[in-house]
């Protein structure tokens, strides 16, 4: 079943240069991080130092862009920096980027690899579609804090990510909810690749591709789905 996907039209203001592209999957097989997935991620690594070249993660132009973006819905971008900006940061320390499971990782080796904010979902706790939107303030979030479960709920006017349920991902792609994320057990999932201006849609493109490949190397036989990339309309 395909899932719908939806952008509201005050996130298309607020970044009308924004584009995704999604890729599902089902018939999948996860499990914990093995020496694949973890090599993987050391090769992810390898290539965002190579892409770099000596400057910091947010001075790249892409993720620079997403900085701004977080700064004009009100959250401080170098506080809660977006996944792909976090990840490289992390990837350029001693302890290296964390191996999660194989879905995770492999995930992440994309989003490293190609300074693209990636997120994965798991397609059967999906509920309705997936909708992309300026928080209210009221929606739950279900997260863990302090080792705890507990539902937060995101400030008035932050971009979400959300289901019939309630938030799936924070500050657009901050923080993921445990709601719908990739367990050992997934089987299906909804991958988002998110670019904005600074990354040419060939760019994007590639990403999904090279994610589409590595499922089918890591899941033999699963059913893998890339949609074209999702611009949102020229406004009138």
């Amino acid at each position: 079943m395909t899932l719908t996907i939806n952008v509201s039209d005050e996130v298309a203001a607020l970044a009308p240069d924004f584009t995704y592209l999604a890729v599902e999957a089902q018939g999948l097989v996860n499990g914990p991080s093995n020496e694949t997935s973890s090599a993987l991620l050391d090769e992810a690594a390898r290539r965002l130092v190579k892409r770099l070249d000596g400057r910091a993660p947010h001075e790249d132009p892409h993720l620079a862009a997403w900085r701004d973006t977080y700064a004009a819905f009100g959250s401080k971008p170098s506080r809660t920096r977006n996944s792909a900006e976090a990840l490289a940061r992390r990837a350029l320390t001693d302890a290296g980027l964390p191996r999660i499971n194989l879905l995770v990782d492999l995930y992440n080796a994309i989003s490293v690899a190609h300074l693209i904010p990636v997120g994965g979902e798991d397609a059967d706790r999906i509920k309705g579609g997936m909708r992309l939107v300026r928080s209210t303030g009221q929606e739950p979030f279900s997260t863990v804090a302090g080792g705890a479960a507990t539902v937060e709920h995101p400030e008035a006017g932050e971009v979400v990510w959300c289901d019939d349920e309630g938030v799936t991902c924070r500050r657009w792609n901050w923080r993921q909810g445990v709601r719908t994320r990739l367990t050992e057990e997934s089987v299906s999932a909804l991958f988002l690749l998110e670019s904005l201006g600074p990354m040419p849609a060939a760019a994007l493109e590639a990403a999904g591709t090279e994610l589409a490949e590595s499922l089918e190397k890591l899941s033999p036989g699963a059913r893998i789905t890339v949609r074209p990339p999702a611009s949102l309309p020229a406004p009138e």
